[in-house]
């Protein structure tokens, strides 16, 4: 999302193989549109995956469909700004990408917080997900709000948070599978849960879908952040020694005067 500026050297960019992870991550967020979009194109409550509670109010559903269609436009777009061969050759697309990411996460982040007071399983999964809404909405405007001072590096920090954040919703369909796996197996096995086990499962997947990401995110940070200060150490040492060695003689001229 950041104007950045035409690179100087395109050895800067790092050849596909060295990030793996772009295309999985494309790949697994193709899977999950796929899957999750189907029942909401008709607009039909009746096919949502999920009922509508019976004490939603009337715009319960039509903030759950602009939730779930701005934020599939929110994780394509995150995955194109995570591309770093298309930031630094094709900048416009970077930018005009991360617009259209922050303008569909903030109203997707608004919308969970706008339905979750109505969600059946309790209120472990209604205050997880209400959380992870606010913490999303926070890093997207501390990350845009960086990119508008041209702090670029608070903004990828923030924005790396932001797109973990983002794709908790894809995480939480693995952490969901495990927590039944824990707490509700009977639902893997076709049979009858109990029912605050299932809340139990459904409570612990929302929360660790997003807690994950945000500490795999964090440490990748602090990796980069690492890298750099090296890198700036090293590049100090030689500009230290020349300096060294030209005020050197100057202090053995100052000395035999003396």
């Amino acid at each position: 999302m950041s104007p950045d500026p035409p690179p100087t050297a395109p050895s800067r960019v790092r050849p596909l193989p060295a990030r793996p992870w772009i295309g999985p991550l494309a790949l697994v967020t193709a899977v999950f549109l796929l899957h999750a979009l189907p029942p909401y194109v008709g607009l039909d409550p009746g096919e949502a995956r999920n009922a509508v509670p019976e004490s939603a109010p009337p715009y319960y559903y039509p903030v759950l469909v602009a939730h779930i269609f701005l934020g599939a436009v929110a994780l394509v777009t995150a995955c194109l700004q995570v591309w770093p061969r298309l930031r630094v050759r094709l900048p416009a697309v970077h930018r005009w990408s991360g617009r259209i990411y922050v303008l569909a996460a903030l109203p997707t982040g608004i919308a969970v917080l706008a339905i979750t007071p109505y969600v059946q399983m309790g209120p472990n999964q209604q205050v997880g997900n209400a959380v992870a809404a606010a913490l999303w909405i926070a890093s997207t405007v501390f990350g845009y709000r960086a990119a508008r001072r041209r702090d670029f590096t608070r903004h990828r920090e923030w924005m790396v948070r932001s797109f973990a954040l983002a794709f908790s919703i894809v995480a939480n369909r693995i952490w969901l599978m495990l927590s039944m796996a824990v707490f509700a197996p009977e639902v893997l096995t076709g049979g009858r849960p109990d029912l605050e086990a299932l809340r139990q499962a459904v409570g612990v997947s929302a929360w660790m879908s997003w807690v994950v990401n945000l500490i795999v995110a964090e440490l990748w940070l602090g990796r980069i952040r690492d890298r750099q200060a090296r890198a700036g150490a090293a590049a100090a040492a030689p500009r230290r020694e020349r300096a060294g060695a030209v005020s050197a003689p100057a202090g053995e001229g100052r000395s035999s005067h003396a």
